[in-house]
């Protein structure tokens, strides 16, 4: 004789029900060929199926998994980066800008362009590249030199492009664009032009001295040239690099700029002294400008 069982009413939305067929039919708790909520409420009851909490993850946790999804899909690694996706679409603790860009990237995974940049890198193949800029208003570029290089944790396309940067660059480096893969839409058109591909970006070479603790803590990189003791008290070290961008080795002394003095060429210097003045007169208006209206 079986066992008799109790029945129960769940007063639920039918969005709720449908949520709930769906897991029943993902765990395979089916009746006949349609899935089964009272399967599912019993193996729940039975702790067949564990629950958990789904709004319990750190903020620090979410964006490891969130920087490990991006590096994924910047490296290519598509299959990967959507699995990580999906990990990250099943919380709730995601706030709404990541959960939209998330389910944009599934909708329209980068593999085709990124496969094709990948493939005219390789090749040597000039092309022209749509891009969105932080304003999300489309350019189109004539890149006749590219490559995948990591910049301060994220993946960018170093390119140099016929066309001429309007940024504060020096007038050596104003070929020289970076620009970052979350920006190239899906629906990009990557089409390949004639042209002669270049063996690599504009560079040129800046000297800088460092002074005090930063000068005996200073690792060498790959694009020093050479770096030396002068002999001056106290001691100070001079770097002589090669740089392709000015945006991005400002970026990097600038926290260390009390420390750091570029010596060579005299443009990379000047406008180096035009950002250090702009933010002095900035945290100046700041702090000095609330005291003379008191």
């Amino acid at each position: 004789m079986g066992r008799k069982g109790h029945s129960i009413t769940l007063s639920i939305s039918d969005r709720d029900k449908t949520n709930l067929e769906a897991i029943a039919l993902e765990l395979g708790m089916m009746w006949g060929d349609r899935p089964n909520i009272s399967k599912l409420v019993e193996a729940i009851a039975s702790k067949q199926i564990q629950i958990s909490k789904n709004n319990d993850w750190s903020s620090d946790r979410i964006e490891a998994l969130a920087q490990t999804f991006r590096l994924l899909v910047d490296y290519g690694e598509l299959e990967k980066a959507q699995v990580m996706a999906n990990l990250l679409l099943e919380r709730s603790e995601l706030n709404s800008p990541l959960r939209r860009s998330i389910e944009q990237f599934l909708d329209k995974p980068p593999e085709i362009w990124r496969h094709t940049i990948d493939r005219y890198i390789k090749q040597h193949q000039p092309f022209r590249l749509r891009y969105l800029d932080a304003a999300e208003s489309p350019h189109e570029f004539a890149i006749y030199y590219a490559k995948v290089t990591p910049h301060d944790k994220r993946i960018y396309l170093d390119c140099w492009c016929i066309d001429i940067a309007k940024s504060d660059t020096v007038t050596a480096l104003q070929h020289n664009r970076c620009f970052r893969l979350d920006r190239i839409p899906p629906e990009a058109a990557i089409t390949p032009i004639q042209g002669k591909w270049r063996s690599q970006l504009d560079q040129i070479l800046v000297t800088f001295n460092l002074s005090g603790n930063l000068a005996f803590a200073y690792q060498p990189r790959d694009e020093d040239i050479n770096h030396t003791w002068l002999e001056t008290s106290p001691p100070v070290r001079q770097i002589t690099r090669t740089i392709s961008s000015t945006f991005w080795f400002y970026r990097e002394i600038m926290p260390y700029a009390e420390d750091c003095e570029i010596i060579a060429p005299d443009d990379v210097r000047a406008k180096f002294q035009e950002k250090v003045r702009s933010l002095y007169l900035r945290v100046y208006q700041e702090i000095i400008d609330p005291l003379i209206r008191i």
